[in-house]
């Protein structure tokens, strides 16, 4: 039996060279999971099912209402805040199908535009959970947000910046 001596170090005690190494080694530690699950219970949340989505090449999320578009656009309101982009989709989406509504529950004329406007309101809440996922994937893979992880979990490195 033989006894071998590992000297390790924290990231905050590596080489300049090294902490580099060790970033590059670690590039998908945020990704390499299903860190996209707090995205897709928000939407669920508020009666919104993503189906899948690309960051790729296709740039895409898809998904459908699981309840009426009203009642989609009234969780935003209630769990969204003002400032998120969400709701100022939500927002535009009201202004433009209430007063519609109101003449289709008054004449019975409308209906067609009515889904245009809710189709049309589901592509616009899907490509702002499109920007969302897709800022949330850039951040977890900067070099920020790997330090940051590094050090929460204390990881432990040989002297050229190899994960031990």
């Amino acid at each position: 039996m033989k006894t071998i001596e590992i000297k390790l170090y924290k990231f905050s005690e590596l080489s300049k060279e090294a902490k580099q190494k060790a970033i590059t080694e670690l590039c998908d530690i945020n990704v390499n999971y299903d860190w996209r699950e707090s995205s897709y219970e928000d939407a669920k949340n508020i009666g919104l099912k993503i189906t899948g989505f690309d960051l790729d090449r296709e740039g895409y999320c898809n998904g459908e209402f699981l309840l009426s578009a009203n009642e989609v656009c009234q969780n935003i309101f209630n769990e969204h805040g003002e400032m998120c982009e969400t709701y100022k989709t939500a927002e535009s989406f009201m202004e433009e199908w209430q007063p519609v509504f109101n003449e289709y529950m008054r004449t019975e004329e409308g209906e067609d535009e009515l889904l245009k406007l809710e189709n049309d309101f589901l592509k616009s809440i899907l490509k702002n959970y499109y920007i969302l996922l897709s800022g949330e994937y850039d951040y977890r893979g900067s070099e920020k947000a790997i330090i940051e992880t590094i050090e929460t979990n204390e990881y432990d490195f040989t002297e050229d910046g190899k994960l031990y």
